[in-house]
């Protein structure tokens, strides 16, 4: 019980990681909370199906193509809707609340709204662990959240584009100073969460189905994990997807699955009203750019 319980709570941990990176990085490095991060993940999901059944491309070849696309859509996205509003939070806030909202509905009106629709997993199969059976594409979600989080950090500390873009966060006016642009900035910081996005979708969506309602689902959780950790913090992210993803799986074995989501949206009500900027967060930059 307590090895089974151990185990799939890092899964989800790993899931809710994996979910909310793209949205908090995004935050952190541009200042902007992109409200269709959900829906970015849901059209990564259909893009992915609709390049694997309709063009017949392989497996492997939709899923990299499905992170280069959304990476493209999430540029495009900035330099058309969020440019000419940039700066003026609540006009961000609506716009991409607003794309987001469209992009989940057009699905719906298309008709993607059946069981029909699924991913193929990496690696078909099972292995045992201390007693417990877990398959293989879960364990494959926990080395990805690894992977990605690590090559983040390395990303944002050691590289010049790293270095320019958490400059251009901490102190733009200082960042333009010695000629990094901000335009630029925030546009590659969109277009990274939109790829993260794209595959976190790739390595959770074999688990099940793709669900019109994820769109929604997905921003949630990832507001829930970013708002608890801290929205602009690296560590918080980590700390708030193990306490949320362990709260979870001890809320839906004990008092049933539907109160895994009472959880998380709990925990959104809850930081904010007795800590805003979180467990790792800053509450005078939050407050400055919230």
């Amino acid at each position: 019980m307590v090895t089974n319980f151990l185990i799939y709570g890092l899964v989800n941990s790993a899931i809710l990681m994996l979910s909310a990176i793209g949205f908090s990085l995004t935050f952190g490095l541009s200042g902007v909370a992109n409200f269709a991060h959900g829906a970015m993940y849901l059209t990564s999901g259909f893009t992915a199906w609709m390049l694997i059944n309709y063009l017949g491309l392989s497996p492997l070849v939709a899923m990299l193509l499905t992170v280069v696309l959304m990476g493209i859509l999430g540029a495009l996205i900035y330099r058309v809707i969020l440019m000419p509003v940039r700066g003026i939070v609540l006009s961000e806030v609506i716009s991409t609340f607003a794309l987001g909202v469209a992009l989940i509905e057009f699905f719906r009106w298309k008709g993607f709204t059946s069981f029909d629709f699924s991913l193929p997993p990496f690696v078909k199969g099972s292995i045992d662990i201390f007693g417990v059976t877990i398959d293989y594409q879960r364990l494959i979600i926990i080395g990805i959240a690894l992977i990605i989080a690590l090559f983040l950090w390395y990303f944002t500390h050691y590289t010049k584009t790293g270095l320019a873009l958490r400059g251009m966060a901490q102190d733009e006016y200082t960042a333009l100073s010695i000629g990094i642009e901000s335009d630029w900035a925030a546009m590659l910081s969109l277009g990274l969460g939109a790829a993260l996005a794209a595959i976190a979708a790739i390595a959770i969506l074999p688990l099940g189905i793709i669900s019109i309602n994820l769109g929604y689902e997905i921003f949630l959780i990832a507001l829930a994990v970013s708002v608890l950790g801290g929205l602009e913090s690296t560590l918080g992210l980590f700390v708030g997807s193990l306490i949320l993803g362990y709260a979870m799986v001890i809320a839906s074995t004990y008092l049933g699955p539907q109160w895994g989501q009472v959880v998380y949206l709990g925990a959104i009500v809850v930081v904010l009203a007795i800590k805003p900027s979180g467990l790792f967060g800053k509450y005078k930059e939050l407050e400055e750019r919230v």
